[in-house]
């Protein structure tokens, strides 16, 4: 299953990683691929919406599921 999420607050390649490796960090993601230019990340796989929302949080970005 794939689900988008809105995250701002990327601002860099670097952003874009540390978004991407906090998604994958989250118990059923497979994978995660984040775009500064459209302020959303791309999350594969069955993981709690809430879940997402509070690792990228944690990362210290603004995230919306």
């Amino acid at each position: 299953m794939s689900r988008t999420i809105t995250v701002e607050g990327m601002s860099c390649g670097h952003c874009e990683q540390s978004v991407e490796e906090a998604l994958e960090g989250v118990a059923g993601v497979e994978r995660a691929t984040a775009d500064r230019e459209s302020d959303s990340a791309i999350v594969e796989g069955d993981a709690d919406p809430n879940a997402l929302v509070n690792a990228v949080d944690e990362a210290g970005y603004d995230a919306s599921a």
